[in-house]
């Protein structure tokens, strides 16, 4: 009998009334009630007060550990240090990889995060004098060591903790810039300025955990909460709170009526306010997929975001859609994207493509550009590797293959400015609605709304059922348009109550979104997804 496959990332707090494990699935889940001693354990306030507005944080993610080991192209390595450094959105690991061992020549080389994945990269010489790091701009392209690279990324970073062997002293004290550049050889190569006088620069390619056929990884990505549980103030008894509305409760041993209008309850409230519509594939819940032609893995939905594409105009029409991350703890990140013309799969590549006019090149296929687009993100779930907040916008273009690659996606996407930009490639390829609902266990009624690029758009005599489907795609469009228009919240839902009336739900909603910041319904949308794969390699 097939079972679920179980979580590759999970949450664990103590109960605070018995001290026994509770595990949450979900980064977006509110609480969770203990097996052992039936207690409320309720997610930390702050966490629920960030619900919608902002992504936590996915540290620590990686199986990696000092110890490890494995073999890259035929030659065996261990992780013997670590450096970890810190930037504007999130934290990066590099891993020192002592290649070689007793009277072998050893040399030393680099396994670090990549964007979600990892790459394996070796130190090399500077045959000239480093641009200057003021000089370097996100998309630009450059010349080193007589190779054409872009500029994938120009951060401000900070080395926080340094663990290990080394092969040379770490620069704890101050912060320095850091620069990826990318090529379409299918290169990475970094820039790091931690040594103003003498700036380093090494070269690596991608790789994934499982080809490197490694020993010694650490066995869980679990996270460990601050749980916090409702107690007595009068007694100390764990309380259980069963409703979101609840605004007090009567403790069952010593009877003290107990106010938690401003505690939990609210909290409680706000959660559910702001997640207008939950998505269609629950955080926490895995799925087998293959992806890439890759032989199938059960994949972890970690996080969910919510865009909407920003016009150039009034007259201009908005595209929605949807994306869920995926983590699975040996392969990294990938994204799998729900717009209104179907189902995809996408992850960051670690090259470039090679650009001709509006088409690009990629593997040996051909692509053409379909659009340019700003994207905004106007609601965010569970966890993501750089930081993610609501209203922050990206500028992407769209590619599609062509001939028999024409299934296949690219997407380009430019975010951040200052001492932070980065260009991010991404790559995949069309999913058919029933595999994604095969993979997640979906209920048969989710069947209709994961197909929305099948829905009729004339109404000629048609079934019933399609003229309802069509019907309830329009009310959901114009609730988006409330969601999903400027951000200032300045719409009066005049048009939904002139067209469903006042005691319609679909007014009662556009109200709601009103109040609570604009948090409405939203369906996919039109292009193919920004693919917003921040983060950085570093």
């Amino acid at each position: 009998m097939a079972t679920e496959p179980s979580p590759q990332r999970a949450y664990r707090a103590a109960c605070p009334n018995c001290g026994a494990p509770v595990e949450f699935r979900s980064a977006a889940s509110p609480f969770a009630v203990c097996s052992f001693c039936k207690s409320t354990v309720v997610r930390e306030g702050d966490a629920l007060r960030r619900t919608g507005e902002s992504a936590e944080l996915f540290d620590d993610h990686s199986p990696l550990q000092l110890g490890a080991s494995g073999k890259y192209q035929g030659a065996a390595f261990t992780l013997v240090g670590r450096l970890q450094y810190r930037y504007k959105d999130g934290t990066w690991n590099e891993w020192h990889a002592l290649f070689g061992s007793g009277e072998q020549a050893q040399k030393s080389g680099w396994l670090s995060e990549d964007n979600g994945r990892y790459v394996i990269a070796f130190d090399a010489p500077l045959d000239a004098a480093a641009p200057a790091p003021t000089s370097l701009q996100a998309g630009a392209q450059l010349i080193v060591n007589g190779q054409s690279w872009s500029v994938a990324s120009v951060s401000a970073a900070k080395l926080i903790a340094a663990q290990g062997e080394l092969p040379y002293k770490p620069n704890l004290e101050r912060g320095f810039v850091v620069s990826d550049l990318r090529s379409s050889r299918g290169e990475v190569g970094t820039l790091d300025y931690s040594d103003a006088a003498q700036p380093r620069w090494s070269i690596g390619r991608s790789v994934a955990i499982s080809e490197l056929l490694m020993t010694g990884l650490a066995e869980s990505t679990e996270k460990t909460l601050k749980a916090r549980g409702i107690e007595c103030p009068s007694c100390g008894t764990a309380l259980e709170v069963k409703l979101s509305t609840t605004q007090s409760i009567v403790c069952h041993q010593c009877h003290a009526v107990v106010d938690v209008s401003q505690g939990v309850g609210g909290e409680l409230q706000h959660y559910a306010q702001n997640n207008g519509m939950e998505p269609q594939i629950p955080l926490g819940s895995s799925g087998t997929l293959a992806l890439g032609g890759k032989q199938a893995l059960p994949w972890q939905v970690v996080g969910y975001v919510e865009r909407c594409e920003v016009p150039d105009s009034s007259d201009d029409e908005q595209s929605f859609w949807r994306e869920y991350l995926l983590y699975h703890r040996t392969e990294g990140f990938a994204f799998l994207v729900d717009a209104d013309d179907g189902w995809s799969w996408t992850a960051p590549l670690t090259g470039v493509p090679q650009k001709l006019a509006d088409k690009a090149i990629h593997d040996g296929a051909l692509y053409r550009k379909l659009y340019d687009y700003t994207g905004k993100v106007t609601y965010v779930l569970g966890e993501f590797y750089w930081q993610l907040t609501r209203d922050q916008q990206t500028f992407n273009t769209d590619y599609q293959g062509t001939g028999a690659a024409s299934a296949k996606r690219l997407n380009r996407e430019q975010t951040g400015s200052g001492d932070t930009q980065e260009v991010v490639w991404s790559g995949g390829e069309t999913l058919a609605a029933d595999v994604v609902m095969k993979a997640f266990k979906l209920a048969p009624d989710k069947a209709a709304s994961l197909k929305r690029d099948a829905l009729p758009t004339s109404l000629n005599g048609a079934s019933l059922l399609a003229k309802i489907f069509f019907w309830g795609f329009v009310i959901v469009v114009l609730l988006i348009l409330f969601r999903c228009g400027s951000g200032s919240g300045s719409s009066d839902c005049a048009d939904t109550r002139a067209t469903f009336g006042e005691a319609s739900q679909e007014y009662q909603n556009c109200l709601n979104n009103n109040r609570s910041g604009g948090s409405g319904y939203r369906t996919g949308g039109g292009s193919f997804g920004g693919f917003s794969s921040g983060g950085g390699h570093k």
